[in-house]
């Protein structure tokens, strides 16, 4: 068995900016750890998983690289990062580096995209696999989302009773199913059999169009629409159904709520990360991570939902709710947080309120999911979350409300439903 968790690159994340400028968007910290981390954990968890590859197009630099080392270190799994040479797409990567993830005879791997947050029920999927299909089946992780929602995603249709997919839609223009497609699955060496019969295929269209710019566009293949839509009722692809808890990561805001995810389901998979009252310590509210490193006045309040990263000093009488605080933010005494991204040494000032609206799910609906917001709407910013870029430095006693401070700003005064450059 061996992993493969497909990160991106950058031209993608631009719905995470300005975060996504410091850091590759798959190393940027929810609840503690980088968001790809909580992969590599699961992954390592199931028996017998031999290896983990990521992918994805980033230059490899040093952070990817020190995250590398640290989680081969702690996980104790092989760990490696292939590059491609540009975007193929999430089956053209896949497909271009097929020789790296059967080498040592893989006979399953699972694929994850790391914009996802989930419970991933990895070992369920196998034994899921091993009664409904044969051993040359493929799973797709789904989960059920509202009707007005599942647009937005890939659309599953299922036979009710032996879960075979029969039909699927990548993003449908009208209502097609309430299953969801939550971009993790389970494949077997057979796969590739497939994408490259659309690898064949693409080229042959493009040998009948002479005027374009040839090779690079045939080895861009997407699993979903052209891989999946072919297969849906072949009898080979079934979908396995998680009531665990998933959410994508695309923007900023949504970094929150898979923060908060991962921070409820600590009680049980990590208790030590989460934060305890105690005497001449903070108050604690809900659940809340804190760095050891970091420096926190015994007189804050701190939660629920929020992720204190390293060296983080919080100053006397500071409130922080629904927030995450990267490390070397600085928050004077008396500051307000809610509902914010404080970027990498950022300083608030003293008495100063730095607030945003959060994007969450309609609690009363069970099976909502986090909508992936447009920046504006109607020629006017929405409200979201606040975020500040790393290094902003924001004075005493203002109000930041709804805004985007890029990174190295110093502000002068209060500011509203602003994109600061």
């Amino acid at each position: 068995l061996k992993a493969v968790i497909l990160i991106g690159g950058p031209q993608k994340g631009t719905r995470f900016r300005p975060l996504s400028f410091e850091v590759p968007k798959p190393l940027f910290p929810v609840a503690g750890v980088p968001m790809v981390q909580h992969h590599i954990e699961a992954c390592a968890k199931v028996p017998g998983l031999k290896e983990i590859l990521l992918m994805g197009f980033y230059q490899p630099n040093e952070a990817l690289s020190r995250f590398l080392v640290s989680a081969q270190q702690e996980f104790k799994i092989p760990i490696r990062y292939l590059q491609e040479y540009a975007a193929l797409g999430t089956g053209g990567g896949i497909y271009h580096f097929r020789d790296q993830i059967l080498s040592g005879g893989a006979e399953a791997f699972f694929v994850l995209n790391a914009d996802v947050c989930s419970e991933f029920p990895l070992q369920e999927m196998l034994e899921f696999r091993q009664q409904h299909g044969d051993m040359h089946s493929f799973v797709i992780l789904g989960t059920t989302a509202n009707r007005t929602q599942a647009l937005n995603y890939g659309c599953i249709v299922a036979n009710a009773d032996t879960q075979e997919v029969q039909h699927y839609v990548e993003k449908p223009s009208t209502f097609v199913s309430e299953i969801i497609n939550c971009g993790i699955y389970l494949f077997t060496p057979a796969i590739f059999q497939h994408i490259g019969e659309v690898f064949q295929r693409n080229q042959q269209e493009l040998a009948l169009e002479e005027s374009s710019n040839g090779w690079q566009r045939a080895e861009v293949i997407r699993l979903e629409q052209d891989v999946f839509t072919a297969l849906a009722g072949s009898g080979k692809l079934y979908v396995y159904k998680t009531d665990g808890f998933w959410s994508q990561i695309k923007s900023a805001g949504s970094a929150i709520y898979a923060s908060r995810l991962y921070l409820n389901q600590y009680s049980k998979s990590h208790p030590e990360r989460l934060a305890q009252n105690k005497p001449g310590g903070p108050v604690i509210r809900g659940n809340v991570y804190i760095h050891p490193t970091a420096s926190v006045d015994s007189t804050a309040v701190l939660g629920p939902n929020v992720s204190i990263g390293e060296g983080v000093t919080v100053g006397a009488g500071v409130r922080v709710r629904e927030s995450i605080v990267l490390h070397g933010a600085s928050l004077h005494d008396h500051t307000c947080v809610l509902n914010t991204i404080v970027g990498w040494d950022s300083t608030i000032g003293r008495w100063a309120r730095v607030e945003g609206t959060p994007s969450d799910p309609n609690p009363n609906d069970p099976y909502a999911k986090i909508d992936s917001e447009t920046l504006f709407r109607d020629g006017r910013l929405t409200p979201s979350i606040t975020i500040l870029g790393c290094s902003v430095t924001i004075p005493a006693e203002v109000v930041i409300l709804n805004s985007i401070v890029l990174p190295h700003k110093e502000l002068s005064r209060s500011y509203k439903n602003q994109i600061i450059l």
